[in-house]
């Protein structure tokens, strides 16, 4: 996991969005608290491409872009959280 950020504040926020999701676990179907993590990730990254953008024309100009960034990002985290998870499986067959 050498690409992911090193530095502490980051996990601390990470993981207070994690034990959020977590107080749902029992209750509700972890692929629904799943999804609803998602759709908020998306929807604050919206709104922080919405506050970065000095006007609506920039915003179209650099949509496709942040979209690309998001989903590359996204797509890192989600196969090296994988790999950590597969790392813990101690399967002789392999």
């Amino acid at each position: 996991m050498s690409d992911m950020p090193q530095d502490k504040e980051f996990y601390e926020l990470a993981d207070a969005h994690i034990a959020l999701c977590n107080t749902h676990m029992g209750k509700v179907k972890p692929a629904r608290v799943s999804a609803a993590m998602l759709f908020a990730a998306a929807r604050f990254n919206a709104f922080v491409i919405y506050a970065s953008s000095e006007n609506k024309a920039q915003m179209l100009l650099e949509k496709e872009s942040a979209i690309a960034y998001f989903m590359q990002e996204y797509e890192k985290y989600l196969r090296e959280n994988i790999d950590e998870h597969l790392s813990r499986y101690e399967d002789p067959a392999g």
